[in-house]
């Protein structure tokens, strides 16, 4: 169960998590909207449950409707294990999960009382997820940071949680970093908060040195972006490139990813820039940290500190040697820990041990994800 279906990380996350077990395990899917992921699922065969009262904003009496159809999917489909992503459908697929007496697993791909977040906004987060937490049975997290903070705010028990690193697809697409034309770099994300595109532009106003940024991704800030580049004289080494099909061609044609935000889970932009071999300049927030090792796969800048960006920018963009360095270590350690099959094998795991606590049977052995690697 997932709220919403628009592209993004978690929605990326499931398609890849449901098409890479499809061999071994029998999902269905319910998301709030017929959005992307619907139609992807669709395309390979999926069965897929469109319940479009759950919606993300909240809504007591919305909720209340969506909480019954989602017990009433569960009756129907009778499944041995209940997985749920995103907030509202996480809170409500394992109530629903809890009320048919189904185990349930929730993937939290960033908390949404995550630091970084306003504080009210935090306070009005904690009180149901800690209540939700009672009666789910395993949590995934997608970075040891989510982990600590689930056993902060009391979430759940140390036993009751597994971090599984998200994981991409490997790709034929190879970057240069050290490539001697005008570096270009690249930030996939959604124009929206708490992406900070903001920060990033005032950072490069502040250099002497040649450079082209490509700003992949649109959302509700694009106008105030481009304007902004506009004012700080950077129209000319700023593209708005809006949503594109091709992120991997252009993150292989690119010298340097980077990606600025104020919070974070465990972002699939800086494991794809890795696959293709790129350093990548990022905010030191949630579980970054754990896939770009400093001046070892790229930089990490502490949370809104325009200076150090300034310095980490200046340092990548004036030294291919570094950039080339960074980057043979990045795709390495990207080969390392951080493919699909690095995700679907330990996701798999846990919904054995949960079968075998509950008496169902258990996923079908997994020597080669299929698509995957």
């Amino acid at each position: 169960m997932i709220t919403r279906g628009e592209p993004g990380g978690a929605q990326v996350h499931v398609r890849d998590l449901v098409l890479g077990l499809h061999d071994a395990v029998h999902f269905e899917v319910c998301i709030g909207d017929d959005e992307w992921l619907a139609q992807q699922l669709r395309a390979a065969g999926v069965s897929v449950h469109i319940i479009d009262v759950l919606q993300r904003e909240i809504d007591p009496a919305r909720d209340l409707t969506a909480l019954r159809a989602l017990g009433k999917l569960v009756d129907r489909c009778e499944p041995h294990i209940v997985h749920t992503h995103s907030t509202k459908a996480g809170l409500l697929g394992r109530l629903a999960a809890r009320s048919r007496r189904r185990p349930c697993v929730h993937t939290a791909h960033a908390w949404s009382f995550s630091d970084g977040l306003p504080r009210r906004r935090k306070a009005l987060a904690v009180p149901p997820e800690v209540l939700v937490g009672r009666v789910t049975d395993h949590f995934i997290v997608v970075s040891a940071a989510d982990r600590e903070l689930a056993l902060r705010y009391r979430v759940g028990r140390a036993d009751q949680i597994t971090v599984v690193h998200n994981g991409v697809q490997d790709l034929p697409d190879r970057a240069d970093p050290a490539s001697p034309e005008t570096p270009v770099l690249t930030m996939v994300a959604r124009l929206a908060p708490p992406k900070d595109h903001a920060l990033l532009l005032e950072a490069l106003s502040t250099l002497d040195l040649p450079f082209q940024l490509r700003v992949v991704g649109d959302g509700p800030d694009r106008a105030d972006l481009e304007e902004q580049a506009a004012t700080l004289g950077l129209g000319d080494r700023v593209e708005f490139l809006g949503v594109c099909d091709d992120v991997p061609v252009l993150l292989a044609n690119s010298q340097l990813s980077v990606l600025i935000s104020r919070q974070e889970g465990f972002p699939l932009a800086v494991l794809e820039a890795m696959r293709a071999g790129l350093p990548v300049i990022a905010s030191d927030v949630g579980g970054i940290r754990e896939a770009v090792e400093p001046d070892r796969t790229g930089l990490l800048v502490p949370r809104g500190d325009r200076e150090a960006l300034a310095e980490a920018l200046a340092r990548l963009l004036g030294d291919p040697e570094e950039r080339a360095r960074m980057g043979a270590a990045a795709r390495s350690a990207y080969e390392a820990r951080f493919t699909a099959t690095h995700m679907l094998r330990q996701t798999a795991a846990v919904y054995a041990e949960l079968a075998q606590d509950c008496g169902a049977p258990a996923p079908d052995p997994l020597p080669h994800p299929r698509g995957c690697a």
